[in-house]
C-alpha cells in the first residue's frame, strides 16, 4: 500500500510532457502567393519594355516637359502668395482696388500685366487675395489676365511673328476682355457655394514669426497645387500621344471648325503661356484667328490650369468657370481678331 502511494506522488509530481504544437500548414491564399511571385518576373519585364515603346517615351517626355516647364512658376507664384498672406497687410488691397467691385474687375486685369508668370502662379496669388479681402470678381480678373498680357508674353509673342504687330495687340485686347467679362459675370451669375477656397493659415498671427506664416502658407500652397500640376501634365501627354497628327489637317480647312479646334488644342496641350506663341506661329495652316483664339484661351483654360483651380476653389467652381471663359476667350478672339486680322 505504502508503494502504491509513493508511486502516484511520484506520477503527480512529475512534469507534464508538453503538447507537440501542431504542424504549420501553408496559407489559405498560397494559390495567389505563388502565382504572384511566379508572374512578377514576367510582368516588370513587360512593364519595362511597354515603357521603353516610342509611344511611352514621347508620353514622358511631353509630361516632364510639361511639368519642369510649369514649375518655376508654379514655384513663383506660391512664393509670392505666401508673401501677400504673411507680409501684407489686409488694407493694402483695399486702397488700390476701387470699392465698386465693377470698377475693380477692369483694374485688376489691367494690373496684370505688371507680373510676369504664368497661369501656375496665377491660381495661388488670387486664392491669396481672396482670402486678404479682395471681392473674387477682381481676382477671377487677375487670374486670367496676368498670365496673358504680361511684357514677357507680348515680347514673345512679338518674336514668334515678326513684322505682325497687330497680332499682338489683338492678343492683348482679346485676353484683357475675356478676362473683364468673366469678372463681370461673376458678379452677375457667380455664387459663394461655387466657391470653396482651400483652409488654412490666413494673414499674421499675433506671437508667431512673419517667416514661419510665410514658410507654411508656401510648403502648403505648394505640395497642394504641385500635385495637381503634375495631374494635368498627364492628361495632356496623354492627349499629344494618343492623336495623330494627321487630325490637325482635317479641321485647318474650316474657318469656324479651325478656331474651335485649335481653342480645344490649346486646352489640351497646355502650354506655358510664355511659349505658347511660338506653337501658335508654327501651325501655318490654319488662319490668324485660329491661331490667335490658341493664344488667347490656352493661358486662361488648360487641363493643368483646371486641375489646379479645382483643387483650390473646387470642382464646381472649375467646372463652370472653365467652360464659361473657354466660350467667351473664343468669341473675344472671334471678334476682336476677325476685326484686327
Amino acid at each position: 500500500m505504502q508503494k502504491t502511494d509513493e508511486l502516484a506522488a511520484e506520477v503527480v509530481a512529475a512534469p507534464a510532457t508538453p503538447e507537440r504544437a501542431p504542424a504549420r500548414g501553408w496559407p489559405a491564399s498560397w494559390p495567389l502567393l505563388l502565382a504572384a511571385a511566379v508572374l512578377a518576373g514576367p510582368a516588370l519585364l513587360l512593364l519595362g519594355r511597354w515603357m521603353d515603346e516610342p509611344a511611352m517615351q514621347a508620353w514622358r517626355t511631353v509630361a516632364l516637359a510639361i511639368t519642369v516647364q510649369a514649375l518655376p512658376f508654379l514655384l513663383l507664384g506660391t512664393a509670392l502668395s505666401g508673401a501677400i498672406n504673411a507680409f501684407v497687410p489686409a488694407t493694402v488691397f483695399s486702397r488700390a482696388l476701387p470699392r465698386n467691385p465693377a470698377l475693380a474687375v477692369p483694374v485688376a486685369g489691367v494690373a496684370g500685366v505688371v507680373l510676369p508668370g504664368c497661369e501656375c502662379a496665377s491660381v495661388p496669388v488670387a486664392n491669396s487675395l481672396i482670402r486678404r479681402g479682395v471681392t473674387p470678381a477682381a481676382a477671377f480678373a487677375f487670374l486670367l489676365s496676368a498670365p496673358a498680357v504680361n511684357p514677357v508674353v507680348l515680347t514673345a509673342t512679338a518674336v514668334a511673328f515678326p513684322g505682325s504687330p497687330l497680332m499682338v495687340l489683338a492678343r492683348l485686347l482679346a485676353s484683357l476682355v475675356t478676362a473683364a467679362v468673366m469678372g463681370w459675370l461673376w458678379l452677375w451669375l457667380g455664387r459663394e457655394e461655387w466657391l470653396r477656397p482651400t483652409v488654412r493659415h490666413t494673414g499674421h498671427r499675433p506671437g508667431h514669426s512673419r517667416w514661419r506664416e510665410f514658410r507654411l502658407g508656401f510648403q502648403h500652397d505648394f505640395l497642394h497645387a504641385g500635385g495637381f500640376l503634375v495631374v494635368g501634365a498627364m492628361a495632356a501627354a496623354t492627349f499629344n500621344v494618343a492623336v495623330p497628327r494627321s487630325v490637325l489637317d482635317v479641321f485647318s480647312g474650316s474657318t469656324w471648325l479651325s478656331v474651335l479646334f485649335l481653342a480645344g488644342l490649346a486646352v489640351v496641350l497646355a502650354v506655358c503661356s510664355e511659349a505658347d506663341a511660338f506653337v501658335a506661329a508654327s501651325l501655318t495652316g490654319f488662319s490668324p484667328v485660329a491661331r490667335l483664339a490658341f493664344m488667347v484661351v490656352g493661358p486662361m483654360v488648360d487641363l493643368k490650369l483646371i486641375a489646379l483651380q479645382a483643387g483650390t476653389f473646387g470642382r464646381a467652381f472649375a467646372v463652370r468657370f472653365s467652360t464659361a471663359t473657354t466660350v467667351v476667350a473664343v468669341l473675344c478672339s472671334a471678334l476682336i481678331g476677325g476685326a484686327l486680322l
